[in-house]
């Protein structure tokens, strides 16, 4: 049986805190994948940022749909809604775009294992940790690659 640990990439770019948006949009342009993941100086993962994050830091302000009842203005996508959106697109660095409910897997986990995970949660990579410390990625290509083995 296959295991993350003999698919997974080691060597992993990722990106600390501070990293401006500027500077991740060069890294997404030049390595050319889609995640990276944000690590403290420890090595430990704090959050994920997609190339998506950044794309989304360039559409239009959703304003919700509320109603009115009795002088209340109620917004139906919850009052977070709004809050959340306006964070994304007005932040500056890694820590301020990041997301903090990430997915993670282990070098022992399996590979059919992480394909489940990947397609039903529709992720393309995920970090592997060893407790909270970065020690990998893998991603969909190199489940097709061991495919091939």
């Amino acid at each position: 049986m296959l295991t993350v640990a003999d698919i997974m990439t080691s060597t992993v770019v990722s990106i600390k805190g501070n990293t401006t948006v500027r500077e991740m949009a060069a890294i997404f342009d030049s390595m050319r994948f889609g995640t990276l993941p944000v690590v403290d100086d420890a090595g430990n993962i704090t959050g994920i940022v997609t190339a998506s994050d950044l794309v989304e830091q360039d559409r239009p302000l959703h304003m919700p749909t509320v109603i009115s009842l009795f002088d209340w203005i109620i917004p139906l996508e919850g009052e977070g809604s709004l809050q959340r959106e306006l964070n994304k697109i007005t932040a500056q660095t890694a820590t301020e775009l990041a997301s903090t409910d990430f997915v993670t897997v282990t070098p022992s986990d399996s590979v059919s294992g992480v394909a489940e995970i990947m397609s039903s949660k529709k992720l393309h990579a995920l970090p592997v940790v060893d407790g909270r410390k970065l020690v990998g990625m893998v991603s969909r290509i190199d489940i097709i690659r061991s495919m091939n083995r």
